[in-house]
């Protein structure tokens, strides 16, 4: 879906301190860091998503004549500055963690690295951008989860907060592992399964329950799902499906693909009756989908119940992520290259709030590897220009409580870099992968993650450490602000 149109999609303050830049002659080169404080659905992960649209988005970026017509109608803008948007283009780096990469708080999900100006003009849309996506694309691998290898359908986009919204959070419910989506333009615009069945009013627009099943039957036999809780599930909807089902065995037309939908009741009393029924009547293999606000723990306690449901189509709660409705990313200074300086020069922000303040300078993250196993011990976040050798020993501690320490022999770890360049100064240099290669991508991400982490309840946090060296950095420059504090 193109994005040739969000240049102002930003926050106003965005532009008006860039006009302050402009108008100090200050533009000089910074470094922000994209990251979020807390996961999800008190989940032990996220899951990260849209980059694809943040490239869009960074390719695509440029003022208009009707932008600059607009700004100057706000009589905020000095002409001067209008005159320089003209020719506004992004020529900085992005660096960023690949979609469908399991991510953990505190690091940096996308790094800027640009004038001042430019960094700052961005960072409205990337927020937007990731927080969203990365959010659904986590509640739905939570919902996959507790499907626990049955097939899981994203049908939300009537429940969605706007077109985007729907479109995007389908795009994002594939990469998290659902099989299909409702969505037929996201189906189209992101070449992914396109799924459904037929609504209460189909079986209501015809004479009879039997009748509405056939028709569909006829026009749809290679996919005959049918709604059978229009009027009474297990004494006429099983019942009439078990019929058509029949005639169709009979006429040699039975695709693979049929079965039967619960859409409300007792899904799990309602399905194992109705599994019953369709047995006895020789259609072991049929499928029973289920629908009805479903949700992960929802989902979970059916199969704890013994529900003989096997695929699941979950609308509402996982379009709107109803119980975590927002990711909560922010975008913060970690570095500036001020005139004279040789390096950037490392920033911090301070808060009351332990969580808040910031880490400083020019990072990257590395995941750290039980060799053994494949699953993750740890991340990793460090300074750029550091460098590690795998066949030696490895210390990790704890960045807040430091007595709590971690030390791997060389030879029972590796190390994976997760920051890629995506831009460098200004040009591409990254090819989004499609959408189903991503979801296979996420999947083998997933299962690099204890069962303990991917529990839907009190999860296991996985561990995101500081090197020593930025450890020491932080340390120092938060002495360096108390003096300051003491001092005025």
């Amino acid at each position: 879906m193109s994005t040739n149109n969000l240049t102002l999609l930003t926050d106003l303050y965005e532009l008006t301190m860039m006009q302050g830049y402009y108008m100090n002659h200050s533009n000089e080169p910074v470094i922000f860091d994209m990251f979020y404080r807390n996961n999800p659905s008190k989940s032990g992960y996220a899951i990260a998503a849209g980059l694809e649209q943040v490239v869009e988005y960074i390719k695509n970026l440029s003022f208009s004549e009707e932008d600059i017509q607009y700004l100057r109608s706000l009589s905020l803008f000095e002409e001067s500055f209008l005159s320089y948007l003209t020719t506004f283009k992004f020529s900085g780096d992005i660096y960023a963690i690949p979609e469908g990469t399991v991510v953990f708080p505190k690091e940096p999900l996308l790094k800027v690295i640009a004038p001042i100006m430019e960094a700052q003009l961005i960072e409205t849309a990337l927020l937007t951008i990731i927080n969203h996506q990365s959010l659904i694309a986590t509640k739905a691998s939570r919902v996959v989860y507790a499907a626990n290898g049955d097939g899981v359908l994203e049908f939300g986009l009537r429940r969605a907060q706007g077109p985007d919204a729907g479109i995007y959070g389908a795009r994002a419910a594939i990469i998290g592992g659902c099989v299909g989506t409702s969505n037929v333009l996201a189906g189209k615009l992101f070449d992914v399964p396109a799924k459904g069945t037929h609504a209460h009013s189909w079986i209501m627009s015809f004479p009879d329950e039997y009748t509405a099943f056939e028709k569909y039957a006829h026009l749809y036999p290679n996919s005959c799902t049918l709604l059978v809780d229009t009027y009474d599930t297990l004494k006429s909807g099983v019942p009439n499906a078990i019929k058509v089902f029949q005639k169709l065995k009979d006429e040699g037309r039975l695709g693979p693909g049929y079965g039967i939908r619960l859409d409300s009741g007792d899904l799990a009393y309602i399905s194992k009756k109705a599994r019953r029924m369709l047995d006895e009547a020789g259609f072991q293999d049929a499928i029973i989908s289920a629908s009805s606000d479903l949700d992960e723990y929802l989902i979970d306690s059916l199969k704890t119940q013994g529900a003989k449901i096997t695929s699941w189509g979950v609308g509402t709660n996982l379009i709107t992520s109803k119980d975590c409705p927002a990711f909560g990313g922010v975008y913060k200074l970690a570095a500036i290259k001020s005139e004279g300086d040789t390096d950037f020069q490392p920033k911090i922000k301070l808060s009351e709030n332990t969580e808040k303040i910031t880490n400083p300078g020019n990072k990257t993250i590395y995941r750290v590897y039980e060799k053994a196993t494949g699953k993750i011990k740890a991340d990793l976040i460090t300074l750029v220009d550091e460098t590690f050798d795998e066949s030696q020993p490895l210390m990790l501690f704890d960045p807040i409580e430091t007595w709590k320490k971690t030390k791997l022999l060389g030879g029972t770890y590796t190390l994976r870099e997760l920051l890629v360049p995506v831009f460098i100064q200004g040009e591409c240099v990254y090819e989004s992968p499609e959408v189903m290669d991503i979801q296979a991508y996420c999947q083998n991400e997933l299962d690099t993650l204890w069962d303990e982490t991917r529990r839907l309840i009190n999860p296991h946090n996985v561990y995101v450490d500081l090197s020593q060296k930025l450890y020491d950095i932080k340390s120092k420059l938060l002495d360096q602000m108390s003096m300051r504090n003491l001092n005025l």
